[in-house]
């Protein structure tokens, strides 16, 4: 009988322990996962976030075309020559810039520089096309003849402007040209010329070259000193905005 009844109850199964430990090791295991994946995913973020950051400070820096900047930055003048008729010969060696801070070339076509004197032209120089390398500043020499038309020699105002010493000037030009970069992207630019020059006629030299649209008028000034009298003059620049002038 005892051997009956134990036979009818048999024992506990002795695997319960291991399904309990399987089961804790996959609750642990499916817990790392799921870490690791929000790691993952975090990492994933975090690098979309900086190659996005890369893209825009790229597209806003290396990839903006900016405008270059054409001036005249110098000149040397001699043979100045003048007479009494009034009219006036003289020959200019001229510097011209081409500011270029693009990350890619800028390529220009031929263009001419043109010189007035008082709105009136007095000569002009060519400049053949070449180009402004990357973020630098490209020097072009010419040389130009200036002189006054045969027609002004009854302007008074020529008289008084040869008489006083000092030849206002203005110089202005369009250079057309592109803008490249990175070997593919291709940008057109225009820029304008645009410069008030004085020639001193005595020491043969300009007074001054200042950037910008601006109103010019010379200023004569007249004095009396020991009995003597005394004549002199002055360019006068006047612009509302006067940040867009540059004194070279």
């Amino acid at each position: 009988m005892a051997e009956e009844y134990k036979a009818g109850y048999p024992l506990a199964p002795a695997n319960d322990y291991s399904r309990s430990d399987e089961e804790a090791f996959g609750a642990t295991s499916s817990k790392r996962c799921r870490k690791k994946w929000k790691k993952w995913l975090l990492y994933g973020v975090a690098f979309a976030i900086f190659q996005t950051g890369i893209i825009v400070l790229f597209t806003l820096t290396v990839m903006k075309v900016r405008t270059p900047k054409f001036w005249l930055q110098s000149a040397s003048v001699f043979n100045v020559q003048t007479t009494t008729t009034p009219s006036y010969n003289l020959t200019m060696n001229a510097v011209l810039a081409i500011k270029n801070t693009n990350f890619g070339p800028y390529k220009y076509d031929n263009t001419t520089v043109y010189f007035y004197h008082r709105g009136i032209p007095v000569g002009s120089a060519f400049v053949p096309k070449s180009k402004a390398s990357f973020r630098s500043t490209k020097k072009v020499r010419v040389a130009v003849n200036l002189v006054s038309p045969t027609n002004l020699a009854s302007n008074s105002q020529m008289a008084i402007d040869i008489t006083s010493g000092v030849l206002p000037l203005t110089s202005q030009s369009e250079l057309n040209g592109k803008v490249e970069l990175m070997l593919v992207f291709k940008k057109k630019k225009a820029i304008d010329l645009n410069c008030t020059m004085g020639v001193v006629v005595s020491s043969q030299e300009l007074q001054s070259v200042i950037k910008g649209n601006i109103e010019v008028e010379l200023v004569y000034n007249f004095h009396v000193e020991n009995g003597l009298s005394h004549f002199s003059s002055h360019l006068s620049y006047k612009n509302a905005k006067s940040s867009e002038l540059d004194v070279v």
